[in-house]
C-alpha cells in the first residue's frame, strides 16, 4: 500500500471519528450531566408609551379666553392650563346667591307667623276656658231659675264659637309649621343650588392633573368649549412604560414586580430600571410589526414594564429592549416592591 493511500485511510478514520464524536456528543452529556439548564433571561423588544390624559371642559358651554401653553411644556399638578368665559356662570351664581338670602327670610318669616299662630292657639284656649265657666255656671243657674233661657243660650253659644275659634287656629299653627318645613326645604335647596353653581363655575378653569407634558393641544383661543371637545392631550413622562410581549414557553418564568433591564438605541450603553407591572392573561399573535411569519404565528402573551423616567429622557414611540431575567417557573406571583407611585 502506498503512503498516498495510507494517508487517505487515516484521514478517513479521523473523519468518521469527529463525526461519531458530534453525532454521539449531546446524547452522552444528557445522559452524563442532565437536560441543559436553557437560558436564563430573554430579551423582549417594543416601544415606549405614556399614560395620556385627554383634558377637556365639563359640563360648560362657553368660548376659550386664556390658553397660555403650547406643546411640549411641561406643567406641574394643578397648572391653569385654559380658561372659558365665565361671566354667564358668575352671573347665574350671584342670582342663585340672592335667592338664598331670599330662603333664609322666608324662614325668618314663617317662624314670625307661627309664633302668631302659637300665641292666638293660647289665647284661645284662655278664652275657652272663659266661656266654657260661664256656660256651666248658666246651665246651673238655669235651673235654679237664676238666669233667663236667652242668657243660657248666648253663653251656651259663645262656648261653641271659642271651641271653633280654637280648632281653627290650631289648623292654622300646623299650616304655619308646614310653611316653615317648606321654608327650611327651600333654604336646602337654594344651598344646593349655589354650591351646584360654584361647581360649574370651576369648570371653567381647566387644571393640569398631574405633572407632564402637554404631547397636544387641540383648541385655540376663542373656540367654543364643551364637554367632550379636546384641549390638551397631557403625558405622564415621569412614569413611562414599555409594551412587550412574551412567548408561551417563557411565560411560567417571569412575574409581577420583576426588576428588568431597559436599553435604547438612543442612549446606547445607558441602563434603566423597571419592573413587570402587568402580564395578559390572553394568549395573542404577536403583533405584524415583527418581522418573520415564525414568529408572527407564535402565541404571545402581553405584559407592561413600568419604568420611572424623571429625566423624561424616554419619550412615547422610542423603540427599547428590556433583559428579563428567567425565574423558575411557578405561578404568577409578585417578584418585589412596585415603583414608585405616580406624582
Amino acid at each position: 500500500m502506498t503512503r498516498r493511500a495510507r494517508f487517505g485511510i487515516t484521514a478517513l478514520i479521523v473523519f468518521i471519528l469527529i463525526a461519531a464524536v458530534v453525532l454521539l456528543w449531546a446524547p452522552a452529556r444528557r445522559f452524563l450531566f442532565g437536560p441543559s439548564p436553557g437560558p436564563r433571561e430573554i430579551m423582549v423588544s417594543g416601544n415606549i408609551e405614556a399614560h395620556q390624559s385627554v383634558l377637556n371642559f365639563t359640563a360648560i358651554q362657553a368660548p376659550i379666553v386664556y390658553l397660555p401653553f403650547d406643546e411640549g411644556k411641561y406643567v406641574r399638578a394643578g397648572t391653569v392650563l385654559a380658561r372659558a368665559d365665565d361671566r354667564f356662570y358668575r352671573r347665574q351664581l350671584e342670582i342663585d346667591i340672592a335667592n338664598l338670602q331670599v330662603a333664609r327670610r322666608q324662614i325668618a318669616v314663617n317662624q314670625s307667623s307661627l309664633a302668631a299662630a302659637l300665641n292666638t292657639v293660647a289665647n284661645d284656649r284662655f278664652d275657652l276656658s272663659e266661656k266654657s265657666r260661664e256656660y256651666i255656671r248658666d246651665k246651673a243657674q238655669l235651673k235654679a231659675g237664676a238666669v233667663s233661657r236667652l242668657d243660657y243660650d248666648r253663653s251656651s253659644t259663645a262656648a261653641k264659637q271659642a271651641a271653633a275659634a280654637l280648632a281653627r287656629d290650631q289648623a292654622q299653627v300646623r299650616v304655619a309649621r308646614d310653611n316653615v318645613g317648606l321654608a327650611r326645604a327651600s333654604l336646602q335647596a337654594a344651598r344646593a343650588k349655589v354650591a351646584l353653581d360654584r361647581v360649574t363655575l370651576s369648570y371653567t378653569v381647566l387644571k393640569a392633573p398631574f405633572s407632564g407634558v402637554l404631547a397636544v393641544r387641540e383648541a385655540e383661543l376663542g373656540e367654543l368649549a364643551a364637554p367632550g371637545v379636546a384641549i390638551f392631550t397631557l403625558d405622564d413622562l415621569d412614569n413611562v412604560w414599555l409594551r412587550a410581549y412574551v412567548n408561551e414557553r417563557n411565560l411560567g418564568q417571569v412575574r409581577l414586580g420583576e426588576a428588568v433591564t431597559v436599553t435604547t438605541d438612543t442612549y446606547p450603553g445607558k441602563l434603566y430600571h423597571g419592573r413587570i407591572g402587568f402580564i395578559s392573561s390572553q394568549a395573542e399573535f404577536t403583533p405584524k410589526t415583527v418581522e418573520t411569519h415564525a414568529q408572527r404565528v407564535t402565541l404571545v402573551y402581553r405584559i407592561r414594564i413600568d419604568i420611572y423616567n424623571p429625566t423624561h429622557e424616554l419619550l412615547p414611540g422610542m423603540p427599547a429592549d428590556a433583559v428579563i431575567p428567567l425565574l423558575p417557573a411557578g405561578p404568577l406571583l409578585p417578584a418585589g416592591p412596585s415603583l414608585p407611585a405616580r406624582k
